[in-house]
């Protein structure tokens, strides 16, 4: 009998391309499974390393309906994720993608889906939190999915540790003498879940070994939670500078976003002070997710290590 069809979308992204290298290079999970790589470019050279390690290649657009019954054609498993939008519109945008796969998943007789979800910051702050829609949407697609008659995990991770090289990224000290600055509207102490998003394969390669005794269930994946505090000195150990966590002011940090996304990543980070990346319960998520994975996860000091990062 031919092996069930793993179909994985974004596979030359962070998350798919994670779950497609995992799957094909793990001894188990690849022959048990099949793998249909998504890409927007087939030509793209990720994508070519993907097709040389068994992978076959499916050209599709999440963005283009018409595409996707070539890419489910016959599938059984599938990962997925829609993208955020930053120009605007991503709930109706993210929603319309997301029901367009899942009614083609129905219709090509998958039996799994494994989707690409987060949390839920109007639920989490009783409504308080009313712009993060680039988090709201995909757990609203997470409760859109649990109500379709097909079995589903859903895969939601941390604070990307690549993040460091962005948003995350330390500022020279304005006293100009030397050190760095980790400036945020967060306190000293708040927690903030991280995760190498390369790792994702670690978490749904786990789903994937044991689907049914992972039906229905949340992953709130990251290796471990970090206060402000714990990633300056990490920061400090790794490039042998000195960095300090700094809080600022609400209006002060507003300053730092860019304009056209700047009260959904404001409000995105005060769900993080006020309620915690996961909400009340995220300490035990967390623990109960890293204990899920297949394979040794990646901590912050590791990653940066890995990376080679460092500050001039």
């Amino acid at each position: 009998m031919s092996k069930p069809l793993l179909v994985v979308f974004g596979a030359t992204g962070n998350q798919g391309g994670s779950v497609a290298n995992y799957v094909l290079d793990d001894p188990e999970l690849s022959k048990q499974y099949s793998v249909r790589a998504i890409t927007r470019d087939t030509n793209n050279p990720k994508a070519q390393a993907l097709k040389s390690q068994g992978a076959e290649l499916v050209q599709a657009d999440l963005a283009d309906p018409t595409s996707l019954p070539a890419a489910l054609k016959g599938s059984s498993f599938i990962f997925a994720l829609t993208t955020t939008q930053y120009t605007g519109n991503t709930k109706p945008i993210e929603t319309a993608q997301a029901k367009a796969l899942c009614t083609e998943a129905l219709t090509q007789g998958a039996s799994y889906i494994i989707w690409s979800s987060m949390s839920h910051p109007f639920k989490i702050s009783n409504g308080k939190l009313q712009k993060v829609e680039h988090f709201d949407v995909k757990a609203e697609i997470e409760t859109y999915i649990r109500g379709l008659p097909i079995k589903s995990s859903f895969y939601a991770p941390g604070s990307f540790m690549q993040n460091i090289y962005t948003n995350m990224a330390p500022r020279p000290s304005w006293a100009n003498d030397g050190t760095y600055i980790l400036r945020n509207l967060c306190n000293a102490d708040t927690l903030l879940p991280l995760i190498d998003i390369g790792d994702t394969g670690k978490w749904v390669g786990a789903i994937l070994a044991n689907p049914d005794k992972y039906e229905g269930k949340f992953f709130a994946a990251a290796e471990g939670l970090y206060s402000y505090t714990q990633i300056a000195e990490i920061l400090s150990k790794v490039s042998g500078k000195t960095v300090r966590f700094q809080k600022v002011d609400d209006e002060t940090f507003k300053g730092f976003l860019p304009e056209g996304f700047r009260e959904q990543l404001f409000e995105m980070v005060v769900l993080f002070r006020e309620y915690g990346y996961y909400g009340a319960t995220m300490k035990e998520e967390v623990q109960w997710a890293a204990e899920q994975a297949r394979g040794p996860l990646t901590g912050l000091e590791a990653f940066l290590r890995r990376e080679g990062w460092g500050l001039e």
